[in-house]
């Protein structure tokens, strides 16, 4: 196979951002090169459909997408035979309000304008998910559906009341801190814990202290888990390569690019759980990431 071909997001996304960084490790590897990087408008789902598609080899993908390509769920037309390859990080998902806004925690967003990212997007199903585990809906506020850019700027004039937004660091987070102060809300007592026990590809993350303009304190969040997935079709060499490099580059990606920060801790539970530790929505690890898994000792 002549070079490996990995689908991201859109332009200036996190998932592009951290494609050229992995680019930079797997080209080093003659099996592996020339690595193309390639954008995908609609990231996660377009991803998996591309892999069915043949078109790319691997593809980032928010873990709570993977189940449902899988099973062929909404959005997907049809059952995609996808395989998990590695993790790539938990980026935090956080809902932030101007600083004078008398919004404390995140339950406070009932009768509010949230801005929840476009209408059929990842961020869209995010905050179903994580404010109906509090035992909010849409019908409980005023969903705004925009992306993060246009979200920032309603929020900036006034039209908005809070945003849903991901992860740290990101060009438009750091571009509306600088432009207004900001509050990330913090989940009131017990309400985190009540999210991660009812989100399985959820993980329990700290945005910490400084890591935007007005962010004075540590905050516990909720994260979502990227990872790299591949098409069982996928040859075991290319795939066992794929992963050895990424685990053996896991203290170097967060140099190239801080998105990977936490990534080497993404890969300790296989030691406790079994390969289990990264097959979200029952999507298996590919035989070739099993490989390299035990040939890491991560796996016994």
């Amino acid at each position: 196979m002549m070079g490996v071909r990995i689908g991201t997001a859109e332009r200036d996304s996190t998932f592009l951002n951290q494609g050229h960084a992995l680019k930079t490790v797997l080209d080093r590897h003659p099996a592996l090169a020339p690595v193309e990087v390639s954008t995908s408008g609609h990231a996660s789902v377009e991803n998996a459909n591309r892999l069915q598609a043949n078109d790319i080899d691997f593809g980032f993908m928010a873990s709570n997408w993977i189940g449902r390509a899988k099973n062929g769920e909404t959005p997907f037309a049809q059952k995609i035979d996808l395989r998990m390859a590695a993790p790539m990080n938990a980026g935090p998902l956080f809902f932030i309000a101007r600083a004078d806004s008398d919004l404390r925690t995140v339950s406070d967003v009932r009768g509010r304008r949230l801005v929840v990212g476009p209408e059929k997007s990842g961020m869209t199903q995010h905050a179903r998910v994580i404010l109906g585990a509090l035992g909010l809906t849409f019908s409980d506020f005023t969903p705004m559906y925009l992306d993060f850019a246009a979200g920032a700027e309603a929020l900036e004039r006034g039209e908005a009341d809070a945003q849903l937004q991901c992860p740290i660091p990101n060009k438009v987070m750091t571009a509306l801190a600088a432009q207004v102060l900001l509050r990330v809300l913090p989940y009131a007592a017990a309400d985190l814990d009540t999210v991660l026990r009812a989100v399985p590809f959820y993980r329990r993350t700290v945005m910490r202290k400084g890591a935007i303009r007005g962010l004075d304190a540590d905050v516990a969040q909720a994260a979502v888990v990227n990872v790299l997935v591949t098409h069982a079709r996928t040859p075991e060499d290319t795939v066992r390569d794929v992963a050895s490099a990424i685990f053996n580059a896991r203290d170097e990606l967060p140099r190239l690019n801080a998105l990977f920060d936490g990534l080497a801790a993404l890969f300790e539970p296989l030691r406790s759980d079994g390969a289990t530790a990264l097959e979200f929505g029952g999507v298996a690890l590919h035989p070739g990431a099993l490989a390299a898994y035990r040939s890491a000792g991560l796996l016994a």
